[in-house]
């Protein structure tokens, strides 16, 4: 019987509406326009974060979230972060989306990558589901994040790595 490939979910967060923060949003994009793989999905999530939180109830083996992720970096600068564990994540105070969440109501206009990870852990325990095996995060240092619908020139120029980047993650995924 042939192995069946890993189920992977690429989702871009992001709101394009605050300048490079539309980073992950646009580098989906240009993966939708250039097919991937049967096992893999690319998903422009945006800002509903709630909305992925449900979508990884259905069973991927992997998801890989591309997002801004302000760590310090020069602006364009790309990342990628291993966030399968919640102690593997960056700790509360540390720049970027996985800073600690307050214990605030819950609101699914304002879901960072943490709090959607954290929401999937509910989900999964009150359902019985299983959360992805891995979460893999491709980020972009961004330059501004101001009101604006276009991407900074230098975090621009980062989406064609980015694409190659999440191409060959998806890739290693399958062979695994």
């Amino acid at each position: 019987m042939p192995r069946t490939a890993p189920r992977v979910l690429v989702a871009g967060v992001g709101n394009i509406f605050l300048g490079d923060d539309g980073f992950g949003v646009e580098t989906v994009r240009h993966l939708a326009r250039q097919g991937l793989a049967p096992h893999v999905e690319v998903a422009d999530v945006g800002i509903r974060g709630v909305h992925l939180a449900y979508r990884l109830l259905d069973g991927w083996d992997t998801l890989v979230l591309v997002d801004a992720t302000a760590r310090g970096g020069e602006p364009g600068t790309l990342y990628l972060i291993d966030a399968t564990e919640p102690d593997e994540r960056p700790a509360a105070g540390d720049a970027g989306p996985y800073t600690a969440v307050p214990a605030v109501p819950l609101d699914g206009h304002r879901m960072a990558p943490d709090a959607v990870l954290a929401l999937l852990g509910t989900l999964c325990a009150g359902t019985g589901a299983t959360p992805p095996r891995r979460i893999l995060v491709v980020g972009c240092e961004p330059a501004c994040l101001d009101e604006g619908a276009e991407l900074s020139p230098r975090v621009a120029a980062a989406v064609p790595e980015a694409v190659r980047m999440v191409t060959e993650l998806v890739a290693r995924e399958a062979a695994v």
